[in-house]
């Protein structure tokens, strides 16, 4: 029996366990929707907005590591569709983006919506092709989702209007050889990295998200070399809960321990990561570098040793070559400045802090309206939050309170937009892990700028019954662009939010809306949301004064504030 080039599609994603396609329906995917349709276990899942529909495509295949679904009409469909994707492709997300095109015979003749996805989409997919006949299918198929697994990226195949309804006459079933190869560096170059490290006397280990499939050597290797360990945001949820050796994250988010853990070390040991802020690295030291990209190595900070391989596969081969360190200083040391930075934010995070003498006297500076301060908001989120919660945050100011006071215990899972930095992530993100794992409780961490720009896929969570927890950080502000403004020593300018209460608007949509404004309160309506069945979002004002202070601090940053803050004074005397 043959088959149609869109039954030939869905067929394939059903083999490939893709439970769910993202997008918004249009004429030019009318026969795709149409078999999704009438497919067991492929549900469609209709969006308001088609980059919704990529970061939620993005997060099931951070999540799942299998191959996450989008899809976009025509041109206004397709340009939507490319912040989502672009997300996905700095993720190393498998997602494969089908996209409706104009008729095949319309093509190149600047036709009603007609945009060149060959141009579109060149520096954002590791592949994209347009089927321009049956005959090409289900070769070309295959060889997009080969794309997007093996290579950990955006594969976009575009499909005319007209084609979707013709039928193959190949019409065998598409194959799918989908292992990745494990490989290591060869035995030279790991003696070369052994002596390296055996030469140094403290050793810092910076772990990022290629790391996280090789936790027991990690932390086997920390043991052995007596090593703190420095957590890049993504290595939250694979190595921060049971670790006595981690420390933390550094760059602008970071802590003083972390900081002092990079900058006292003698060897910089970097495991799965790319983290690119180049001013966060020590300058003094020897660099070892083990990643599965070659072209990462070296990319952030020169080294003397890159070994080009799976981190769990290369480490079993180094660590036999390894001397143990005995002097266990240089982690003591940092582990006790972890210790007790971590107890004095949980200080800041207690609701009852502005009441206090020393509460007093730094209100009446950053938070004379009384409201309530984030760290206690994420703080409470982490106390009444499942074991296996999965997170995702808004890039900001939320992020920078979630990786601060949520740990990743149990098996409690991350996401954000912690590559590309886009604004608006948490709540679409959230929408399809809550789709992936409909069992488990899912948290977004939304900034009031972030969750306002796509606001109308509240309405898909409606729509679909979809028991996220929407907490929002409601400061009436973009908050770290107002941060970046003044440790420049600009008075904030373009930040302000006039918001609308939140939670007023979610109920209008029928989700449960709570909102708060007095900081006694905050426990039982974090509580409430939590035991509220079905979608809740909870709205917080927090203080839009809050300063989230990186943990290495320069002159420059403080004066430029200070000059910053007399600014704002002036204007808002009138001066």
């Amino acid at each position: 029996m043959t088959r149609t080039v869109a039954r030939a599609i869905v067929d394939a994603l059903k083999e490939l366990d893709v439970h769910h396609v993202f997008g918004v329906v249009g004429d030019a995917l009318n026969p795709l929707t149409d078999a999704i349709r009438t497919t067991d276990g492929v549900d469609w899942v209709g969006c308001r907005h088609e980059e919704a529909a990529a970061f939620a495509a993005g997060a099931q295949a951070q999540l799942s590591g299998r191959l996450g679904v989008c899809m976009g009409t025509v041109g206004p469909g397709s340009v939507h569709l490319l912040n989502g994707l672009y997300d996905a492709a700095k993720s190393h997300a498998p997602v494969l983006a089908i996209c409706g095109q104009v008729p095949l015979a319309e093509m190149g003749t600047d036709y009603f919506q007609e945009v060149d996805n060959e141009q579109l989409f060149r520096d954002v997919a590791v592949y994209r092709a347009t089927v321009t006949s049956p005959q090409q299918m289900p070769r070309m198929l295959e060889s997009a989702v080969r794309a997007a697994i093996s290579q950990g990226g955006v594969a976009v195949l575009t499909v005319p209007g007209d084609l979707g309804d013709q039928e193959i006459e190949d019409d065998r079933p598409a194959r799918f050889a989908l292992d990745r190869p494990v490989t290591r560096p060869d035995d030279p170059a790991l003696a070369e990295a052994a002596q390296l490290v055996n030469a140094g006397s403290k050793t810092t280990l910076l772990v990022g998200q290629g790391a996280r499939e090789a936790r027991e050597e990690v932390l086997r290797l920390a043991e052995l070399l007596s090593a703190p360990m420095v957590l890049t945001l993504k290595a939250k949820e694979g190595f921060e809960h049971e670790n006595p050796y981690q420390v933390g994250q550094t760059g602008l988010i970071g802590n003083p321990a972390a900081s002092h853990a990079l900058d006292q070390c003698d060897t910089l040991l970097m495991l799965g990561t790319d983290f690119p802020y180049t001013d966060w690295y020590p300058t003094d030291c020897k660099v070892v570098q083990i990643d599965t990209r070659g072209e990462h190595l070296g990319r952030r900070v020169p080294v003397d040793a890159g070994l080009a391989g799976d981190v769990g596969a290369t480490l079993r081969a180094l660590l036999p070559q390894l001397k143990a360190v005995s002097d266990r200083s240089h982690l003591d040391d940092s582990r006790s400045r972890f210790d007790s930075w971590t107890e004095s934010q949980y200080k800041l995070a207690d609701p009852r802090h502005d009441r206090r003498w020393t509460g007093k006297l730094r209100a009446l500076v950053d938070n004379r309206d009384h409201d309530i301060r984030p760290e206690a908001l994420a703080a409470c989120v982490e106390r009444h939050a499942d074991d296996d919660a999965v997170f995702t945050a808004d890039t900001g100011m939320a992020t920078v309170w979630l990786s601060r006071f949520v740990t990743m215990r149990g098996t409690r899972r991350l996401l954000g937009s912690f590559n590309l930095g886009s604004m608006a992530n948490a709540m679409p993100q959230a929408l399809g892990a809550q789709l992936w794992a409909p069992d488990r409780q899912v948290v977004a961490f939304c900034g009031d700028g972030g969750l306002s720009m796509l606001l109308g896929d509240l309405m898909t969570i409606k729509t679909y019954r979809l028991p996220v927890k929407l907490v929002v950080f409601d400061n009436r502000r973009l908050g770290m662009v107002k941060l970046e403004q003044e440790q420049a020593g600009l008075p904030e300018f373009g930040t302000e939010l006039d918001n609308p209460d939140f939670a007023a608007v979610a109920t209008a949509l029928g989700l449960t809306g709570i909102r708060v404004t007095e900081p006694s309160a905050l426990d039982d309506a974090v509580r409430q949301a939590f035991d509220t069945p079905g979608p809740v979002l909870l709205d917080v004002l927090t203080n839009p004064q809050e300063i989230a202070v990186p943990g290495k601090p320069t002159v420059s940053q403080g004066w430029g504030f200070a000059i910053a803050k007399v600014k704002e004074t002036l204007t808002s005397d009138g001066g």
